[in-house]
């Protein structure tokens, strides 16, 4: 997955993990259960509302809060195609990329962008557009092996593949 096209669901400053997935919820780590509660203390709606491929954008902090890696796998599972942040909460940043979640961090991003513009974006030079406002957007894009990790869509996918390589 070198791009993606999606509209913009938008989310504030310090959007816990409590908020992305409530911890009444957190009795599975099934993916498509945990999807179905995804963002339901930030937004009752948002699971009725957003579409495959959507995409989140968030102020600072994105994910602070629980260790726990059920907050990316409920986006995961949401097929939301990608969270860009102002700054992710670090043990949220870590899972995403662990389980092949894509995330940016964009500064001022929150603030550039409206719900429901659409955005295209390309992961490997961390270019965002705004097709809606006809803006674009540079991210820091990852390092490749970290680009792998996404590709193969998570860390343990991609060792695994590393070790079949290279018996």
């Amino acid at each position: 997955m070198e791009k993606v096209k999606g509209r913009v669901w938008k989310f504030g400053d310090n959007i816990n993990t409590d908020e992305i997935i409530p911890a009444r919820y957190l009795n599975t780590t099934d993916i498509n259960e945990l999807a179905k509660h995804c963002m339901e203390d930030a937004d009752p709606e948002f699971m009725r509302k957003c579409k495959p491929g959507d995409i989140i954008v968030a102020g600072k902090n994105f994910g602070c809060g629980s260790s726990r890696e059920h907050a990316p796998l409920a986006i995961k599972g949401a097929k939301i195609s990608t969270v860009i942040a102002e700054s992710f909460a670090r043990i949220f940043f870590r899972n995403a990329i662990n389980i092949g979640l894509p995330i940016l961090q964009i500064p001022n991003i929150h603030s550039k962008v409206d719900e429901g513009d659409i955005l295209e974006i390309d992961f490997v030079s961390g270019i965002v557009k705004n097709l809606t406002k006809n803006e674009t957007y540079q991210a820091m894009p990852f390092p490749k092996f970290m680009q792998e990790i996404i590709l193969a869509n998570g860390l343990l996918n991609y060792v695994v593949n590393k070790v079949k390589a290279n018996p």
